[in-house]
C-alpha cells in the first residue's frame, strides 16, 4: 500500500519541499516547490517570522500541485553550531551462549551515546560505523554472533540546542510536524552516493548557499563530517564587492556569466564586456578572475578537512561536488587541480520517479536525499527502536543511522 512522505529543505538561498507517494520502496514524487529563503543565514535561523513565511510558502504551493496536505516531514539542519566526533561504547555479553542479539545492540549504542556535552547542546546522530567481538574481530552485522564482549565505534552528531530549537519553531509555525531532523550531508550522501564510492571512500561536499556540508565515507559508512561557514553568498559577496555591483545584480551575473573554464585551458571563451549599472561595463574575465579566487578558497577549505598526507588512501573515490554553487560551469575543472586527482564528479540527485524536472540539480541533492532517509529509516516512533530493524525496510543494523531527534520533537 502506498503512503506519502515529505521533505523540507530550509536552506540560507531557497526552501524546497517535496511530497512523494511511496510504495514498496520507489519513490514518485508528487508536488514540488523551491522558493527563495527568507530569515534563514549561514543555516542558521536569524528571523523566525521571516522563516516560517517562506517554509509556508513552499509548503503551500506543493500541497496545490498534489492536492495533498502536508502534516510532517524529514527536515534538514545544517549550520556551523554543528559539531561531530567519533565514540565507542561496550558491553559484555549477558547470555549464557555468549550470543549476541538486538539487546546487545541497544545497550552498545547506548552505552556509545553516554558522552559528556556541554548543557546548551544536544545529540543529533548516533551512526554506529563496526561492531568489534573481543576487541579483535571487527564485524558489521553482529547479531547471531557469539563473544563476551561487543564494542561498536560509532559517529555522534552534536548541535546546538537553541539553533535546532529555531528550526523546529519555524517548522511547525508553518503548521508542519517533524519526522526527524536530518544532518544534511547525511541527506545528501543518499541522494548522490553509490554503495562503491561508500565503501572504497568518498568526500563529500555540498557548498550551500551559506554552508559548505562536508561528509566522508568510507567502508560504507560515515567517517568524518564538519561544517564550513562559507558557501555560494560570499562568491556574490566578493562579486558585489569587487566590481562595485548591488548584491542583486551580482547574484544574477554569477549564475548568468561565471564559468571556471575561463582563463584555464578555456581561451576559446569570449572575454565579452557586461553592462552593470549606470552605465558602467565590466568584462567576464574580471567577474571570472573573482569567481576562481572565492571557489578555489572554498575547494581548498574542503580539502583540508582531509588528513594530511590520507587523500589516497582515505577517499581514493575523489570528491563529489553538489549544492547550488556545483552549477558554475568548471568547478569540476577546478576540484581537479586543487585535488589533485581526477576524480571529481558533480552529484545529481536520483532514486526518484514522478514530478522532478526541477530536482535533477545539484541544488536539490539534499532535498532529495530527505525522502530517500525517510524510506530507509521508516516512520514513526519505533523507528528509534533496535528491536523493529529488519533487513530490507531500514537497512542492516551496520547502516542504521539511529537518530536522536525526538529529543528535539519532544521539547
Amino acid at each position: 500500500m502506498a503512503k506519502t512522505i515529505a521533505a523540507i529543505d530550509a536552506g540560507s538561498s531557497k526552501i524546497c519541499s517535496i511530497m512523494a507517494n511511496v510504495n514498496n520502496g520507489a519513490i514518485e514524487v508528487v508536488g514540488t516547490s523551491i522558493v527563495p529563503s527568507r530569515g534563514i543565514h549561514k543555516g542558521l535561523v536569524a528571523n523566525i517570522e521571516e522563516a516560517t513565511q517562506a517554509i509556508q510558502e513552499s509548503v503551500m504551493k506543493t500541497e496545490r500541485i498534489c492536492g495533498l496536505k502536508m502534516n510532517s516531514a524529514y527536515v534538514s539542519v545544517t549550520g556551523s553550531h554543528i559539531s561531530s566526533m567519533n565514540s565507542r561504547g561496550v558491553v559484555a555479553t549477558t547470555r549464557s551462549d555468549k550470543r549476541v542479539t538486538s539487546d546487545e545492540l541497544e545497550r552498545v549504542l547506548e552505552s556509545a551515546r553516554s558522552i559528556t556535552i556541554p548543557n546548551d547542546r544536544r545529540l543529533l546522530h548516533v551512526i554506529p560505523r563496526h561492531y568489534l567481538l573481543d576487541e579483535h574481530v571487527k564485524v558489521k552485522e553482529p547479531i547471531g554472533m557469539h563473544g563476551f564482549r561487543l564494542d561498536v565505534e560509532t559517529h555522534v552528531v552534536v548541535a546546538a540546542a537553541a539553533s535546532v530549537q529555531n528550526v523546529i519553531k519555524s517548522v511547525r509555525g508553518a503548521g508542519i510536524e517533524i519526522e526527524d531532523l536530518v544532518f544534511s550531508p547525511l541527506a545528501t550522501g543518499e541522494a548522490v552516493l553509490s554503495e562503491d564510492e561508500r565503501n572504497s571512500g568518498v568526500i563529500l561536499a555540498d557548498i550551500g548557499g551559506g554552508t559548505t556540508d562536508i561528509a566522508i565515507f568510507k567502508g560504507g559508512c560515515i567517517f568524518h563530517s564538519a561544517v564550513l561557514p562559507v558557501g555560494g553568498y560570499q562568491v556574490t559577496r566578493d562579486i558585489a564587492i569587487g566590481l562595485g555591483l548591488a548584491n542583486e545584480l551580482a547574484e544574477g551575473m554569477k549564475t548568468k556569466y561565471a564559468n571556471l573554464r575561463f582563463g584555464d585551458g578555456g581561451a576559446d571563451l569570449e572575454n565579452r564586456e557586461l553592462e552593470t549599472q549606470n552605465r558602467h561595463t565590466t568584462s567576464t574575465r574580471d567577474l571570472n578572475d573573482v569567481v576562481r579566487l572565492r571557489v578555489e578558497e572554498i575547494l581548498r577549505l574542503i580539502l583540508l578537512e582531509i588528513p594530511q598526507g590520507k587523500r589516497e588512501e582515505l577517499v581514493p573515490a575523489g570528491l563529489v561536488l553538489t549544492g547550488g554553487t556545483a552549477n558554475i560551469p568548471g568547478i569540476d575543472i577546478l576540484a581537479q587541480d586543487v585535488f589533485g586527482t581526477p576524480h571529481v564528479r558533480l552529484g545529481m540527485p536520483c532514486g526518484i520517479t514522478g514530478i522532478t524536472d526541477s530536482l535533477h540539480d545539484p541544488a536539490t541533492a539534499t532535498s532529495v536525499g530527505l525522502l530517500l532517509w525517510g524510506v530507509k529509516q521508516g516512520k514513526g516512533e519505533d523507528k528509534w527502536t533496535i528491536e523493529e530493524l529488519r533487513p530490507g525496510v531500514a537497512g542492516t543494523v551496520k547502516n542504521r543511522l539511529l537518530s536522536i531527534g525526538k529529543i528535539f520533537k519532544r521539547r
